[in-house]
């Protein structure tokens, strides 16, 4: 849910600064007046595309700020753990500027992210239905993915597997399709990769082994350096002739300790001196125990040269680091496998195609199968949704197209489209060459109710999504929304009145110019102010007493629906 919601210097507005509540709000105004723009800012903080044409003339950058509630979605918690975003307070708290220098700066709780990752947390706290929406409809490859949404919990543990074997599946094909391309390539590449794996595996390298050569090698060759140092250390501590340190520090330690009985700032000089002489004596015995162990091994140290020599040679060749070369190495052993089995038996490459081929069939099929069933029963409840929206002849399924070979994909075997009676008699045929503008706003709408409920999301926002329709159309769309809004935040931008008569919170958005600079306001409506809102959008500048009459009988009415 959207809680708080501060603009600057977006567009025409100067600076807003909004609070919302849950259910449904709506906002209104003329056209103009800024309602999109509103949109836009939320859709920004959502990861839509920056740009610096939203930044407000004069302006060097655009600031947004807003508030989301953390939604209640599967692996969504785990999805911020893993980008270190904190969520303690249960709450994102999203910032994103745009500057006309084209940077672009985005914080989640404080923590930088890129505008790909606010994107995908984004689809999880806001859902934007606007006009533009409907161009989903009119592309059949957009509809197989709304009927998985559907069906969701069936669908996505058969289509991981699905995935995860069509993947293979895809290796291999590429393997067995190299190989008759080109054999004589297919041969080069076959003692390339050999070399390649006997090169680096005779290596015998160790992920850590770099890193403790180095440490080694400079320990031997600063030997002289240690050495000297050390015998430094043990003979200024012990072996001075002349007054070693540490028979000094037991001498005042002694004298310490004598006057420690008169006061017991002298008691704790004498510990003091205590712990400085044992401490001191521990390093005395520490460095004279490494200076007995220290050798200098020319041997080893030409031994580490060498090795340290073939493992920066491999990284020269194969990957910038160890674990590049060792990444390198599992990868092109894995591909040399299948190729010398290829090599072996060309048969029995494409026999393991066939293999993988033939349960990438079966998981197909058990795929289609659940979609299919899910298909029936999303049409039965479009039905439903139609009736209550005035299409009650309509008639809605979601058509799988046949095929006399079955086609591969990363989605599945299924080619599915949306199609649509609209009126008895009438041809059944594709959804986006048969509906009308008015029948396109119905049928998403219907989808989105029928949706909403198991999405997660929460905020839907609908973006003048009643455009094209009027009367008890216009009445039967604000009843879905205002059913969609008792289980979501919803948000919606309309110029009907009946829409906006459904809504528990009113927004009026109005545009002024102040000192030759068009700003945009918004006011919270209270209900005689919403009654003269409703007039003006039934009956334009000319406010009559029975548009206010007209007005207050939408709200009574809508009030009623609730309580109901």
């Amino acid at each position: 849910m959207l809680q708080e919601l501060t603009i600057d210097n977006l567009a025409i507005i100067d600076h807003l600064a909004l609070e919302f509540d849950d259910h449904m709000t709506v906002l209104t105004g003329e056209t103009g007046a800024g309602k999109s723009i509103i949109i836009d800012a939320v859709s920004l903080l959502a990861g839509g595309r920056g740009s610096q044409e939203f930044i407000r003339k004069g302006e060097e950058k655009l600031s947004l700020q807003g508030q989301f509630e953390i939604p209640k979605l599967p692996g969504y918690v785990a999805q911020l753990d893993e980008l270190g975003i904190s969520h303690d307070d249960g709450v994102l708290i999203i910032s994103r500027e745009i500057h006309r220098s084209g940077r672009n700066t985005i914080r989640v709780n404080g923590t930088l992210v890129n505008a790909a990752t606010l994107k995908q947390l984004g689809s999880g706290l806001v859902d934007i239905q606007g006009q533009n929406e409907h161009q989903l409809l009119l592309r059949p490859e957009a509809h197989l993915g709304m009927l998985d949404q559907f069906a969701n919990a069936k669908v996505q543990p058969l289509l991981a597997s699905y995935q995860e074997q069509y993947q293979e599946y895809r290796r291999l094909e590429a393997a067995v399709n190299q190989k008759k391309a080109n054999e004589q390539q297919w041969a080069q590449r076959l003692d390339m990769l050999r070399y390649q794996v006997k090169e680096i595996g005779d290596a015998d390298l160790r992920a850590d082994e770099e890193d403790e050569l180095i440490a080694e090698r400079e320990r031997l060759e600063h030997f002289q350096q240690i050495a000297t140092t050390l015998q430094q250390v043990v003979g200024v501590l012990n072996d001075d002739e002349a007054a070693p340190v540490l028979d000094q520090v037991a001498t005042i330690m002694n004298a310490a300790q004598e006057i420690a009985p008169f006061d017991a700032e002298y008691d704790d000089l004498a510990q003091s001196l205590s712990d400085a002489y044992y401490s001191l004596q521990d390093v005395a015995n520490q460095a004279g125990h490494q200076l007995d162990s220290l050798e200098f091994d020319e041997e080893r140290l030409a031994t580490i040269n060498a090795r340290l020599a073939t493992i920066t040679d491999l990284e020269h060749k194969y990957g910038e680091s160890l674990a590049d070369v060792l990444a390198y190495y599992d990868q092109i052993k894995e591909e040399l496998t299948d190729m010398e089995a290829a090599a072996d038996s060309g048969s029995d490459l494409e026999e393991r195609l066939n293999a993988v081929q033939a349960n990438l069939l079966n998981q197909g099929n058990a795929l289609s199968q659940v979609r299919q069933t899910a298909a029936r029963k999303l049409a039965k409840q479009v039905h439903t949704q139609l009736k209550e929206l005035y299409m009650d002849k309509a008639v809605f399924e979601v058509n799988f197209a046949k095929t006399k070979k079955p086609v591969f994909s990363a989605t599945g075997i299924d080619q599915v489209e949306f199609y649509i009676q609209t009126n008895p008699g009438e041809a059944m045929g594709p959804l986006a060459r048969i509906a009308s503008g008015g029948e396109l706003s119905r049928v998403m709408l219907a989808l989105k109710t029928i949706f909403a409920q198991g999405e997660g999301v929460t905020s839907i926002i609908f973006d003048e999504v009643d455009t094209g329709v009027s009367g008890r159309v216009a009445q039967a769309i604000a009843d879905k929304i205002r059913l969609i809004a008792e289980g979501s935040q919803v948000l919606c931008i309309t110029h009907l009145p009946q829409v906006a008569a459904v809504a528990q919170h009113h927004l009026l958005i109005q545009k002024r110019v102040h000192d030759q600079r068009t700003t945009t306001s918004v006011t919270p409506l209270s209900t005689n102010q919403r009654v003269e809102e409703l007039a003006r959008m039934l009956a334009g500048d000319t406010i009559t007493k029975l548009a206010r009459e007209h007005a207050s009988e939408l709200l009574t009415m809508a009030k009623q629906k609730a309580q109901a």
